[in-house]
């Protein structure tokens, strides 16, 4: 391993570890995947990614594994897994960690960095990366990416604390690389300001398309499911604006109409809930309201949204 030829590792190798992990390695990059129930499929077929911008992928022979203990330890680590299994995922983050070892976590919601952190040595880097893409998984090693796949990165924590040139070296390695993968990508100042703008998508359309069983063009096209869709956009601004992140005024309703021009979407909380898999309520819902509680900020339609699917998750999973 070096600087030169970073070794990458994949943890979580659905939707989103599976897209990017392709589009590196077809670029020649040396990328490991760790894999779970999928594993046999993918060792027997590859990785394929069914692209309705690059065209049809395959990476017919990946270099997967099923057990952490059988994977090289890699420079740069994407953690493709849903945040509902951080618990879970930071002894294996630690153990595939090599000395100075980049973490990208590929994750929706709030603080999912904080969860991962305790676990991982002083010497590694922490960073969060923020995926605009309409992707999910059709079968085992299957994508389907619809559109979009760009990666905006920011720093979270380690050795680079007091070092914002170093911070930003380390996010411009990671965009360079994205970048020859066909990937766009981009450093951002503050992971946390970031990770609100996106959450300004996440919670309303996530929410809303597993509680009333509807895709993007459907929630837009009905005018009371639209105006739920920009009230609760509106909630999570002010509370953002509150905490002392700058959002533009207009960034909601831009948004909206980015969000018109897409393909009919599905999020990946839709997938969640109609394939009876945890959805990310923590991240997505209990994080955000958390934090609007403690500047004093009311979030009455997304607590009723968060408090809905909460039934609903309780119902199916107990």
């Amino acid at each position: 391993m070096s600087a030169a030829s970073p070794r990458i590792g994949i943890i979580g190798t659905g939707a989103i570890g599976g897209f990017y992990g392709v589009m590196l390695a077809r670029a020649g990059f040396d990328v490991h995947f760790l894999l779970r129930s999928e594993y046999a499929a993918v060792r027997e077929r590859g990785l394929q990614v069914n692209s309705a911008v690059h065209g049809p992928l395959l990476l017919a022979q990946p270099q997967v594994y099923c057990d952490p203990a059988q994977m090289p330890a890699c420079d740069w680590l994407l953690v493709g897994a849903k945040s509902t299994s951080n618990d879970a995922l930071g002894s294996i983050i630690a153990q595939l960690a090599a000395p100075g070892c980049k973490v990208v976590v590929l994750q929706n919601g709030l603080d999912v960095e904080d969860a991962i952190r305790p676990y991982l040595p002083e010497s590694v880097h922490l960073l969060g990366g923020l995926c605009a893409i309409c992707a999910h998984r059709s079968a085992p090693g299957v994508v389907e990416h619809q559109a979009l796949g760009g990666v905006n990165l920011g720093y979270h924590s380690g050795p680079a604390d007091d070092d914002a040139q170093a911070q930003l070296a380390l996010l411009n390695e990671m965009v360079e690389m994205f970048r020859q993968a066909g990937v766009d990508s981009s450093a951002m100042p503050s992971l946390a300001q970031a990770r609100w703008m996106k959450l300004v998508w996440n919670v309303p359309f996530n929410g809303l398309s597993a509680l009333l069983d509807a895709g993007t063009e459907a929630l837009l096209g009905n005018e009371d499911s639209r105006s739920q869709v920009k009230a609760i956009m509106q909630e999570v601004c002010a509370t953002a604006q509150a905490l002392g992140h700058a959002i533009p005024e207009d960034f909601a309703e831009k948004l909206l109409i980015g969000t018109a021009r897409m393909p009919d979407y599905l999020p990946s909380m839709y997938h969640d809930r109609f394939q009876c898999r945890p959805m990310e309520l923590d991240a997505i819902y209990a994080a955000p309201l958390d934090a609007a509680d403690r500047v004093g900020v009311a979030m009455p339609k997304t607590e009723l949204l968060y408090r809905t699917l909460r039934f609903l998750e309780t119902r199916s999973h107990g």
